[in-house]
Formats: C-alpha cells, sequence, structure tokens
C-alpha cells in the first residue's frame, strides 16, 4: 500500500495558513517587549505609593517621634535661662520649743507672756499655715548654659536630618518594590504569551501529524513544552502575588488591598549620565545620614565648650516670700528675704572627669563623620559602578531580543518547509523567550540602580518619582 499526503493545494493553503499564524505569533512577541500594557483603569503611579509609604510607614513615624522629642529637648534647654519659681503650701503643729518659738515670731502673735520659762521650756502646741514662694535665677554660669542650648538646637537639626535619612530610605524600598511588582507583570505577560504560541505551536503540530508532514514525537514535544508553559505562567503570577505583599509591606499596609490597583507598565527609560566625581561631591554634600553626624560633632563641640565652663565661678539670684498664720483663713505675719550668691567650686573632681567624657564623645563623633565620609565615597562609586553597567546591559539585552526573534522566525519558515525539526524551534522559542526575560530585567535593573545612584548621593526623593516611573 502506498501512502499519499493530501492535495497539493490542500498542503499549499494549510502551509500559507500556518505561516501567516507563526508570522501572527512572532510579531505578537516583538511587540510584547515594545508595546506597554493597556491600562484601562487609572493608574497607581509610583509617586502615590511613595505618599502612602511616608504617610503609614512606622519607620516614619518612629522618625517623625525622634524629630518632635530632640525639638523638646532644645526648648527645655533654653528653660535654664529663666527664673525658677515655686510656690509651697505648708501645714504643721508642734510643741517643739524651737518650732513654737519660730512659729509665733513668723506669725507676728508673740507675747511678753511667750519669754515665760514655763512657755519657753514646755509651750503649748502652736499649728502653722505657711504659703511661701521662691525663686532663683542663675546670672552667670560662664555661658555654660547658652552652649548647652546650643548643642541641643544641634541635636534637634540632626534628628531631622536622621529623619530625611529615614525618609530616603523608604523611597528607595517603595521604588524597589514598585519595579519589581512591574517586572513581575512583565513576565506574567511573557509566560502567558509563550502559553498561547505553545498552545498554537501544539495546534500545528498536530495539522503537521494528520498531513504527514510530522512525526508523533514532534506532537509530544509540542504537548511537553505547551505544559512547561503552563508551569512557568503559573509559577509568574505566584511571583506577581509575592512581588505585590511586597510593595504593600513598603507602603507600610498590614492589609492585603482587593482589588489591586493598576499600575504604569514597566518601561524602558533613559536617566541622565552624570560624572563620578560630580556624583561624589554631590554626596559629601547632600547625604543626610553625613549631615546628621556633621551636626552631631558640632553638639559635642558645645557640649566640650560647656564643659569647661563648669569650670569658672557661678553667680546666682535667689528670694523668698512668705506669709504664716494659726488658721488656714486668719490673719498672719509676712516676711521676705533676697540675695545674690557666689559659688565657685574649689575641688572639680567631678567637672573635670565630666570634661574628659565630653572630649571622647567629640573624637569619637569626629571618627565616626570621617568614617562615614568614606563610606559614603565608596557607596557612590559602587552604585555608579552598577548603574553604568545596568545601561549598557539593557543595550546588550535589546539586541539579543532582536536578534532571538529574527532566528525563530527563519526557524518557523524552516520548519515550515520541513528544513528544521521540533526540537530546533523549541530551542529557538525558548531563546526568545529568554531574551524577552532578559531585557525586562534589565530594565528593571536599570531603573533600581539609578534611583540606588540618587540615594547614595543623597539626592533621593518624593520628587525623583517622575524621572524613576
Amino acid at each position: 500500500m502506498i501512502l499519499r499526503g493530501p492535495p497539493p493545494a490542500t498542503t499549499k493553503v494549510r502551509r500559507e495558513i500556518m505561516i501567516r499564524r507563526g508570522w501572527i505569533l512572532l510579531l505578537s512577541g516583538v511587540l510584547l517587549v515594545a508595546a506597554p500594557r493597556t491600562v484601562l483603569a487609572q493608574t497607581f503611579t509610583l509617586r502615590q505609593a511613595i505618599d502612602r509609604a511616608l504617610e503609614r510607614s512606622p519607620q516614619a513615624a518612629s522618625a517623625r517621634a525622634g524629630l518632635q522629642q530632640a525639638a523638646a529637648n532644645s526648648g527645655l534647654a533654653k528653660t535654664a535661662l529663666l527664673p525658677q519659681i515655686n510656690f509651697t503650701e505648708d501645714i504643721s503643729r508642734g510643741n517643739d520649743p524651737v518650732y513654737v518659738f519660730g512659729a509665733r515670731l513668723r506669725q507676728q502673735q508673740f507675747t511678753q507672756a511667750d519669754f515665760a520659762l514655763n512657755s519657753l521650756n514646755r509651750p503649748a502646741p502652736v499649728s502653722n499655715f505657711a504659703t511661701r514662694f521662691t525663686g532663683q535665677w542663675r546670672l552667670f554660669d560662664g555661658w555654660a548654659t547658652e552652649d548647652r542650648i546650643h548643642a541641643a538646637q544641634l541635636g534637634a537639626r540632626s534628628a531631622d536630618e536622621m529623619s530625611g535619612v529615614v525618609n530616603q530610605g523608604i523611597v528607595l524600598q517603595v521604588v524597589q518594590a514598585y519595579q519589581a511588582a512591574l517586572y513581575a507583570q512583565r513576565q506574567v505577560d511573557i509566560a502567558q504569551h509563550a502559553e498561547e504560541t505553545a498552545r498554537a505551536l501544539l495546534h500545528d503540530a498536530q495539522a503537521h501529524v494528520k498531513a504527514g508532514l510530522a512525526v508523533d514525537s514532534d506532537l509530544l514535544a509540542a504537548q511537553v513544552n505547551l505544559a512547561e508553559r503552563q508551569q512557568e505562567r503559573i509559577a509568574a503570577e505566584g511571583e506577581e502575588d509575592t512581588a505585590w505583599e511586597e510593595l504593600e509591606t513598603a507602603m507600610g499596609g498590614t492589609e492585603i488591598v482587593t482589588p489591586r490597583p493598576t499600575l504604569a507598565p514597566l518601561e524602558a527609560t533613559s536617566f541622565p549620565e552624570g560624572a563620578l566625581a560630580d556624583d561624589i561631591a554631590a554626596g559629601l554634600k547632600a547625604r543626610p545620614d553625613l549631615l546628621a553626624l556633621r551636626s552631631a560633632t558640632q553638639a559635642e563641640q558645645a557640649a566640650v565648650h560647656a564643659a569647661r565652663a563648669d569650670f569658672l565661678p557661678q553667680i546666682g539670684a535667689y528670694g523668698d516670700w512668705e506669709m504664716d498664720r494659726q488658721t488656714f483663713a486668719g490673719n498672719g505675719g509676712d516676711n521676705w528675704v533676697a540675695g545674690v550668691q557666689l559659688s565657685f567650686d574649689i575641688l572639680p573632681l567631678a567637672r573635670r572627669a565630666r570634661l574628659q567624657q565630653e572630649q571622647a564623645a567629640q573624637q569619637r563623633a569626629e571618627a565616626q563623620e570621617q568614617a562615614s565620609a568614606l563610606q559614603i565615597r565608596l557607596a557612590v562609586e559602587r552604585a555608579f559602578t552598577a548603574h553604568q553597567t545596568a545601561e549598557r546591559m539593557v543595550a546588550t539585552a535589546q539586541a539579543a531580543v532582536d536578534q532571538s526573534t529574527e532566528s525563530l522566525r527563519i526557524l518557523r519558515n524552516r520548519y515550515n518547509a520541513g528544513l528544521a525539526t521540533m526540537t530546533d524551534l523549541l530551542r529557538a522559542g525558548d531563546a526568545q523567550r529568554q531574551s524577552q526575560n532578559d531585557y525586562w530585567r534589565a530594565v528593571y535593573g536599570n531603573t533600581v540602580s539609578y534611583a540606588a545612584l540618587l540615594y547614595a548621593t543623597g539626592q533621593l526623593t518624593p520628587d525623583s518619582a517622575e524621572a524613576l516611573q
């Protein structure tokens, strides 16, 4: 028996249909790289994600509380310039001879009979209601108070700059999580397209086998290929869920948001090119953590000045007004006393130890500032190199996509002409799919690396979202 194939006309028509289908799938693969997702709903932008994170993040709340605490410490230091006034209401009763004698004198109730020996030695119990106002005011302390106020103000400025460190860290985390979610979406797109292509390839293989143009092993290979693409799509969807959870966590959310907002699609972006020397200079000038350490060093210097001022004499004024009565609402006598006091520590062992402590703290702060400057320089160099590498990888990945797409087109034509095997076609499809994944990974890495460079130079702010979107 002689097996005959389908009529030539039928074979030609079928071959044209398969070639046309191959071109459609190939063109859709190219568009998957070049075209964004169709956005039907209002997109949730990167700036919105950053604003939400800065508003809801526990780290940002902690930084704001620290800033309020530092401002309160600065206000507390200023109160040392003001006089201290206290009010006291004292109620007492007793028959101690000295107490009775003094109480009757202050109440202006002392009489001639109170000089009797029996009254002096064994007086009757007396009650005393004393209303007292006392005040103290430090007039001169060698300007130690002013130095401590200055140190507290520098501490508040350092806390404000550290708050900037926290905010920039939050912005970087949101940018990384947002871009990871966009990359995960692209992976899902690629996986879905690969599954559709594998399903179409399976249909073609079935037609080829039925027409006697392919063997059963091609059909089995196409079925295995479809199963693998389905697994990849399931895995990509799982990665997308994980990326969303990480984004929600970066924004300070604890609940799962449903339905998910629509994100602007991941796109290749060109960023401005800078010079390494300029970026290092910008980092040493603008990094908030370095500025915070500089303020802390200046605060320690002011603390050293205050510790030295403690060795100088101190001058203070004081005053006291008091009214004493036998009953709470009764009449009585009042008296006052005021004066100026000069004090000087002639054995300042504790003050000397405090000065040494503050000097050591100053040296430590200076060393930390120098170490931070070195680390910032290194961080900028690393971020600069990483961004330059990421930019070059985008161009290389784009070229690989073009090459793999052309290779797939040629092999599909050869397969339809019976000049290539199913294995060759599947291998070319794998290469194209891998090149697409590599391309979007490079686009994602380029954006994240530029954000890291902005962070290293201290220039990553919520307004950076427009350039990173």
